[in-house]
């Protein structure tokens, strides 16, 4: 008895490059529709950059679709290499990983509760020329009373790689079970550079002056203006399985990144 093909879907971004290649698997494969809320692929095929997969990863996540992508954007982090050739071998050959977001709860100065989720960071913007003043608490023990900053982030492992690290923060192992805590501009205290906590914690940013040192919050793409306070935990019942070719797999992605130069 031979196996039953996989069952692949597939969505693209609005690119060329995108859509080109949606045109071409699309004519060498039987691709299935994710339209119907009953249709669960084998897996979902990915087509654009780490945007278009960051805002797939979002609108799929609660179906638990293992995700395929494929670089038709410029960094492609979470992406493996396209190619049309040999796709359903490529799938049932490719290495799993499970990514949880973090979860932010942020309360506005006008007295409103917004909920968001991201898979890289959440981070605190300062809104006006001067600096923040934040107050840091993590499982509601205050670490550090008064930050003055341009603001502060909250990093998974997967995005420890982007803007974390752009920002002087550390490169997490996947397998590591941590968060990063990265101070953006520091100005005082002068010597704190951040801190790697159990991705168990809840942290809780207090705005200080709010009303004179307006401050933004923002989870991946969207944005909070005006915030008061700001909660952020990692969600371990939402899981996304990301699927990558075994030579190029997530972990050793994150772990090469360490070494580049």
């Amino acid at each position: 008895m031979t196996s039953s093909p996989l069952k692949i879907a597939c969505v693209a971004d609005d690119t060329a490059k995108a859509q080109a290649a949606y045109a071409e698997l699309s004519a060498r494969y039987d691709l299935i529709d994710i339209a119907g809320k009953r249709t669960k692929p084998d897996a979902l095929v990915v087509l654009g950059g780490d945007g278009f997969m960051l805002h797939t990863m979002r609108k799929t996540m609660h179906r638990e679709m293992p995700i395929y992508g494929m670089n038709c954007g410029t960094v492609g982090f979470l992406m493996n290499q396209f190619s049309s050739d040999h796709l359903l071998e490529r799938i049932a050959d490719a290495r799993k990983s499970i990514v949880h977001p973090l979860s932010m709860f942020a309360e506005t100065m006008d007295g409103k509760t917004k909920q968001a989720l991201a898979f890289n960071e959440v981070s605190l913007f300062r809104e006006s020329r001067q600096t923040a003043k934040i107050r840091i608490s993590i499982d509601h023990v205050v670490r550090i009373q008064e930050l003055r900053a341009d603001g502060v982030m909250v990093s998974t492992a997967v995005g420890s790689t982007a803007y974390n690290f752009s920002a002087g923060g550390p490169i997490i192992p996947l397998s590591a079970q941590l968060l990063a805590l990265t101070p953006i501009a520091p100005f005082r205290p002068r010597r704190w550079k951040g801190a790697l906590l159990p991705a168990s914690s809840s942290v809780t940013f207090e705005i200080l002056d709010a009303a004179k040192r307006p401050v933004s919050a923002v989870a991946d793409a969207l944005e909070i203006r005006d915030v008061k306070s700001v909660s952020v935990f990692e969600e371990r019942a939402i899981r996304v399985p990301l699927l990558f070719d075994p030579e190029r797999n997530l972990e050793e992605r994150i772990t090469a990144e360490q070494f580049s130069v």
